[in-house]
């Protein structure tokens, strides 16, 4: 009992009966009725005894479309993240602020899945062992709900989780299982047609590794250019994903809309949170737009065909249509994997070369509007141990930054790592969509915060601490493009999986750099940047100013730990 509210679940009828099933009545003015143990205990009492489970799945589901279903819907909400999958154990103190959030999103999503889904995930987990943890009962949760596995594999590397929850969420890279062999190879046979026999295509009857919207299974095929069979594989759209993935992106979109309308109710800035929202669901619409996909293959293939030591799957257009897309075999396993074989001057090396692939080419490309993979999870990153090449696969999400955007990142990750406060404020400014001048109320803020950030930092600065800082600021308001969060999500993604590598995100900078110098020197005619000259005579100057600010820093550290506290540092007068 909440108030003056009591609840009264009942069974009405039985399956076969031409009863309704389970119902629940409506919940007075909105309050919960029941504690999360008492609706576990009261849903397992009145389900029909002796049914079978999709008899009791039936049941469940007539009760979500009964009148009272909203209720019940309510209460199983309330059951899942306060007992089933606790956000305490979701969200870590170091983000104690986004659990409010993160709870009633699950919440919203939880109480609007259609009841021909949310009936046997809830029959689930009522019938797991009580001894499951909470980090399997998520993965069951959010099993064939595209949208929810898709942000599992975006935190899965984060350092701060708990290691049980990164290790869930870690099997969401390559560990999805939720679609039969046979399904995928009818719907390849449907789709093709008549090109079966004219490429002699011979379809593998197993599935290769399952992604949250696509399956994939390998197959050979003759090519015409070569009269040569070849290896390849197909990724292959489930046969489910239409139908869900619909109706995953109509709740993100309710949801930008549900904290629009509370944006207040949690301490963070305007539109952040709906904002957010927005770009996942427009970002998540392209994991089912294959002809979208597979241009963007194209167009990566051609930025990465001269890097030695990273490679793109290429393209086999005669064997692709809208549900398929069919790519060369290439040799690797997850990165993370490979790493774990390695020696550790090996793994350094292999953190090197994925901050160049996915950070330093793209970055400093010399084309108008270059791309950059959105969504680097190990699971998308093979590397093949004996020839030390690292493929990038699966570029349904991608992003563009224009010349401009991308020479004032690079300057802001060379900034940030030369410690400069003055040419770090001005990058933020000038990616800033608001045009904000520097001696303006809201420039001197950034200026401040920007020489706060960088005092703070520790003597190799990593480059999601560039992000970080833009992130920080646009948590008091500093609105930036949505490339640029997009990127923010890739780097804090990236910095998990170098962690995890054994190497690490710090000097990333240094890494970029030196990018930039080997091909200068390897090429000096053909090499293009989108950093200008007056750039290299700013980056020059800082760096004579380096060692003076990191020693004032060390100097700064110093004094701090011998005076008393309270007392002020020379230092800081000066």
């Amino acid at each position: 009992m909440v108030g003056s509210s009591v609840v009264d679940l009942s069974v009405v009828g039985s399956p076969g009966s031409g009863s309704p099933g389970l119902r629940l009545p409506a919940i007075e003015n909105g309050s919960p009725q029941l504690a999360p143990d008492q609706f576990r205990a009261a849903l397992a009492k009145f389900l029909p005894k002796g049914a079978t489970p999709a008899e009791q799945t039936r049941a469940i589901e007539a009760g979500l479309r009964s009148p009272a279903g909203q209720a019940m819907r309510d209460a199983m909400a309330r059951w899942i993240v306060d007992s089933v999958v606790p956000v305490e154990r979701l969200v870590p103190h170091a983000y104690l602020a986004w659990r409010p959030p993160v709870r009633d999103a699950m919440m919203f999503v939880i109480a609007r899945l259609s009841p021909a889904r949310l009936a046997p995930k809830l029959l689930e987990q009522l019938e797991l062992p009580s001894n499951t943890t909470a980090e399997q009962r998520l993965l069951r949760l959010i099993a064939k709900v595209p949208g929810l596995q898709k942000l599992g594999q975006v935190i899965a590397r984060n350092q701060h989780l708990r290691p049980a929850l990164r290790n869930a969420l870690a099997r969401l890279e390559n560990g999805i299982r939720d679609v039969r062999p046979e399904d995928i190879v009818a719907i390849i046979r449907q789709e093709l047609g008549k090109r079966i026999g004219k490429y002699s295509v011979i379809i593998a009857p197993a599935i290769l590794s399952e992604a949250s919207v696509s399956a994939v299974v390998r197959f050979t095929w003759r090519d015409p250019a070569s009269g040569k069979q070849e290896r390849g594989v197909f990724k292959v759209l489930k046969p489910h994903i239409p139908e869900y993935f619909a109706e995953d992106m109509d709740y993100l979109q309710g949801l930008a809309q549900y904290f629009a309308d509370r944006q207040r109710n949690y301490g963070f800035p305007a539109n952040l949170l709906p904002d957010t929202f927005k770009k996942v669901r427009r970002l998540l619409r392209h994991e089912v737009n294959f002809v979208r996909e597979q241009k963007t293959l194209l167009e990566a293939w051609g930025l990465y065909r001269s890097m030695k030591g990273i490679r793109v799957p290429r393209l086999i257009q005669p064997l692709c249509t809208s549900r398929i897309t069919a790519l060369t075999e290439e040799r690797g396993i997850k990165v993370t994997s490979a790493a774990a074989r390695l020696t550790e001057s090996r793994r350094k090396k292999v953190a090197e070369q994925l901050i160049e692939a996915l950070v330093a080419v793209p970055l400093l490309s010399s084309d108008k509007d270059a791309i950059f993979h959105g969504d680097p999870h190990a699971g998308n990153l093979l590397y093949d141990n004996r020839t030390g090449e690292l493929t990038i696969i699966d570029w349904a999400l991608r992003e563009r930054l224009s010349r401009d955007q991308r020479r004032h990142l690079a300057l802001l990750f060379l900034m940030v790592t030369l410690r400069d406060p003055l040419g770090t404020r001005n990058e933020v400014l000038a990616l800033s969509q608001q045009h904000i001048r520097s001696a303006s109320p809201r420039g001197r803020m950034v200026s401040e915060f920007v020489t706060h950030f960088l005092d703070k930092l520790p003597v190799v600065p990593s480059g999601v601490d560039a992000m970080l800082l833009l992130e920080s600021l646009a948590m008091k308001g500093v609105k930036f493009p949505g490339p640029l969060i997009m990127l923010s999500k890739v780097m804090f993604t990236l910095d998990g999986i170098l962690g995890d590598v054994g190497g690490s995100s710090k000097g990333m900078g240094f890494t970029i750099a030196r990018h930039v110098a080997q091909h200068w020197i390897a090429n000096r005619t053909e090499f293009r940047s989108p950093l200008m000259t007056r750039d290299w005579i700013t980056l020059q100057c800082s760096a004579l100013l380096y060692t003076g600010r990191l020693w004032l820093q060390c100097e700064q550290a110093i004094l701090d730990r011998l005076l008393p506290p309270g007392s002020a540092s020379p230092l800081a007068s000066a």
